[in-house]
C-alpha cells in the first residue's frame, strides 16, 4: 500500500532511487524527497525479490515462498516499511527462528544415538522439507552431517513418504554411505549404484524398490538420462562443493535431476569464489538468487571489488536461513574427547583390476606354500596393501586415480579451512612422500617425520608444530608413534590400518593426551572390499591375542596358517 502516492509512477521513482538522486519529480508538478529512507529500503526490497513493480496493483503482487523469510529479515528492523503478517506466515517465521523447538520427533531408533545438536539438525532439515524448501547442512567435518541426514530420511519413510532418495557423492565416499546406513538405519532399503554401465542402468530402472540409492558423480553425470526418468522423493548432494562450476557436465546434470526436496552436504560450501555458492543453491532452489549475471551485478562484484557491505549484508540475510553450520567449537560441550570413524573408501576401476591381479597370484601361492614361504607370502601382501595406498607405489608409471589419495587431500583442504591442524600417520614412507606432493600441488605446507629423520631436527619440527607452523604433520607409523607430543593437532587421519591396533592406538594419543584442550577427530581411512577391511576386522576380533597385539605385528603374522592368511584376501 503506497498510500497517496500513486503506484504507477513507482518505477520512475525507483530508478531515481538507484540513480542516488535527492528529489523525485512527481507528474503533478510536485517534489518528494528521496533522503528519508523510506524509498531506498522499498527499492531495495524490490530489488532483492525481483518484484516487477510495473504489474504491481490493488490486488498485490505474488513472491514465491522461499523469499518470505527473507522478507522478514529484511524489513522487520526498518521502520519505514510495515509489514503485516497473517498466521501461516507467521508460523513459517517462527519455525525457522526456533527449529530446535520442531514439532517434528526422531525417529525412536536414533533417538538416543543423536546429539542435541544433530536433533537440531534433523529438525532443520524436517522443516525445510515441510515448506519445500532446499538447504545446505554445512556442519564442520566430524559433526555427523551423514547421521543427521540419514535420520532425516528414516523419518519420512517411517511417516508414509513415498519414492526413493538419490544421494550422490565423490566416488570415494559411497562404500561410507553404505556402511553407515546399513549400521544406523538398516530398515531403509539402500542400493549403492556401481558396476558397469549395464548394473547401474539396472538398480536405476528398479529405483522405487529402494529407500536410497547412492551413486557417485561421476556414474551420474554418465548415468544422467536415465536418472532424469525417475522422480527422486529427496535428491542430496554430499560434498557438494563439487558442482562449484556451474559450466561444467556434472552441474548440468544434476539440475535434470527431478526431486521433491533437494539438500546439500558441505563442510566448505565457498571455497574460493561467491560463484560456488551461486552454483549450489541454483541446484537447490532454482531462480532463489537469479540469473547469475543478475547476482554477479547485485552481489560478487560489489563484494569482492568494492568491498560494499550493504551487498554483502544483503546476501548473508538471503542465504541464512538456507544454511545450518555448526562448528566443533560451537558444540564442545556435547562432544566425547575423542570420536573415532571409520571412512570407506572405493577404488577406482584401474586400481580394482591391479588389486584383483595381485590378490589372486597371492591366493595362488598360499595354496601351494610350504612354511619356508611365509616370508615371501607376508612380503606380497605388504604389496597388496601398498597398492590399496596408491598402485604408484607398486606399479611405476602408473598415472591413473588413487582414490584413497584423492580423498585425503580432499579431507585435509576441507579441515584445514575450518582451522583444524592434522597429523596424517601411515607405515609406507614412500606414501608420505605422494601426499606430500599432492599437499604441495594444492598449496599446503607440512612437515614430514621419518624413521631417518635425526633427532635434533625432530625435536625442531615438533616445536616448529606446535608453535602454530603449518597445519599438517606427516608422520612414519613406526617412527612417530611414540615419544613426542603433539598437542597442537586436533585431527588425525590413519591413512592405511595397522595390523597393530595399540600401535595405531599410540600414535593417535600423540595429540590426545595432557595438554589437549580440543576434542580429538580421528579418522581411518579404509580401501573398501580389500584387506585392509580384514585387517580392521582382524585387529578387533583377535584384540586380545599376543599374536596380533604384540611388539612385532608381522611375527603374529607368521604364526597364521594358510587359512587364515586366506581369510584376508576374502
Amino acid at each position: 500500500d503506497t498510500d497517496a502516492f500513486p503506484i504507477e509512477e513507482l518505477e520512475e521513482l525507483m530508478r531515481s532511487v538507484r540513480e542516488k538522486r535527492k528529489y523525485y519529480r512527481l507528474e503533478d508538478g510536485s517534489f518528494v524527497s528521496l533522503e528519508s529512507g523510506q524509498f531506498s529500503a522499498f527499492t531495495q526490497t524490490a530489488d532483492s525479490l525481483n518484484l516487477n513493480v510495473s504489474s504491481l496493483s490493488d490486488s498485490g503482487t505474488i513472491v514465491p515462498l522461499y523469499k518470505g523469510l527473507f522478507l522478514d529479515e529484511l524489513l522487520k528492523r526498518d521502520k519505514s516499511v510495515s509489514l503485516e503478517k497473517d498466521t501461516d506466515y507467521k508460523k513459517l517465521i517462527r519455525d525457522f527462528k526456533s527449529v530446535e523447538d520442531g514439532e517434528f520427533a526422531v525417529p525412536e531408533p536414533l533417538d538416543k544415538v543423536l546429539r542435541d545438536y544433530q536433533k537440531t539438525g534433523y529438525t532443520w532439515l524436517r522443516t525445510l522439507d515441510k515448506y519445500g524448501f532446499g538447504g545446505i547442512l554445512a556442519d564442520d567435518m566430524g559433526l555427523g552431517k551423514t547421521l543427521q541426514m540419514l535420520a532425516f530420511l528414516l523419518a519420512i519413510k517411517r511417516e508414509g513418504s513415498t519414492g526413493p532418495a538419490l544421494i550422490a557423492c565423490p566416488a570415494s565416499v559411497v562404500s561410507t554411505w553404505g556402511n553407515e546406513a546399513q549400521k544406523w538405519t538398516p530398515e531403509l532399503r539402500t542400493c549403492l549404484i556401481t558396476g558397469g554401465a549395464a548394473d547401474r542402468a539396472n538398480h536405476i530402472r528398479v529405483a522405487d524398490q529402494y529407500d536410497i540409492l547412492v551413486t557417485s558423480y561421476d556414474s551420474l553425470r554418465n548415468d544422467i538420462e536415465r536418472h532424469e526418468k525417475n522422480m527422486y522423493r529427496v535428491c542430496v548432494l554430499d560434498e557438494a562443493q563439487y558442482i562449484k562450476n556451474r559450466e561444467t557436465k556434472l552441474k548440468k546434470s544434476v539440475d535434470r535431476l527431478k526431486a521433491g526436496t533437494r539438500l546439500a552436504l558441505s563442510g566448505t560450501p565457498v571455497e574460493n569464489r561467491l560463484s560456488e555458492l551461486y552454483s549450489i543453491f541454483d541446484f537447490l532452489m532454482p531462480g532463489y538468487l537469479g540469473s547469475y549475471t543478475s547476482f554477479r551485478r547485485k552481489y560478487e562484484l560489489p563484494i569482492t571489488e568494492e568491498a560494499d557491505e550493504n551487498a554483502r549484508t544483503t546476501l548473508t540475510k538471503l542465504v541464512h536461513p538456507f544454511i545450518l553450520r555448526r562448528m566443533k567449537r560451537d558444540v564442545l560441550s556435547e562432544l566425547p574427547p575423542k570420536t573415532e570413524t571409520n571412512c570407506y573408501i572405493q577404488m577406482g576401476e584401474e586400481q580394482r583390476k591391479l588389486y584383483a591381479a595381485y590378490a589372486n597370484e597371492i591366493e595362488k601361492r598360499m595354496l601351494s606354500a610350504v612354511p619356508s614361504d611365509k616370508l615371501k607370502i607376508l612380503a606380497m601382501l605388504t604389496r597388496l596393501r601398498e597398492i590399496c595406498c596408491d598402485p604408484a607405489l607398486v606399479y611405476e608409471g602408473y598415472e591413473e586415480q588413487s582414490c584413497k589419495k584423492d580423498e585425503c587431500v580432499r579431507m585435509v583442504k576441507e579441515l584445514i579451512e575450518n582451522e583444524h591442524r592434522v597429523l596424517i600417520f601411515s607405515q609406507f614412507t614412500s606414501m608420505l612422500s605422494r601426499i606430500e606432493t599432492a599437499l604441495d600441488a594444492e598449496g599446503i605446507d607440512s612437515f614430514t617425520l621419518r624413521g631417518d629423520t635425526p633427532l635434533d631436527e625432530r625435536v625442531r619440527l615438533v616445536n616448529a608444530f606446535n608453535a602454530g607452523q603449518n597445519d599438517v604433520f606427516l608422520i612414519s607409523l613406526k617412527a612417530g608413534g611414540t615419544g613426542i607430543n603433539l598437542t597442537g593437532a586436533d585431527t588425525v587421519i590413519h591413512y592405511d590400518p595397522w595390523w597393530n591396533l595399540a600401535a595405531q592406538n599410540q600414535a593417535t594419543d600423540r595429540c590426545y593426551r595432557i595438554g589437549q584442550e580440543r576434542p580429538v577427530q580421528v579418522y581411518k581411512l579404509i580401501a573398501s572390499d580389500t584387506i585392509e577391511e580384514n585387517i580392521v576386522k582382524l585387529q578387533y576380533k583377535k584384540l586380545d591375542l599376543a599374536k596380533v597385539v604384540s611388539e612385532n605385528a608381522d611375527g603374529g603374522l607368521m604364526n597364521m596358517s594358510a587359512e587364515e592368511l586366506l581369510e584376508l584376501l576374502k
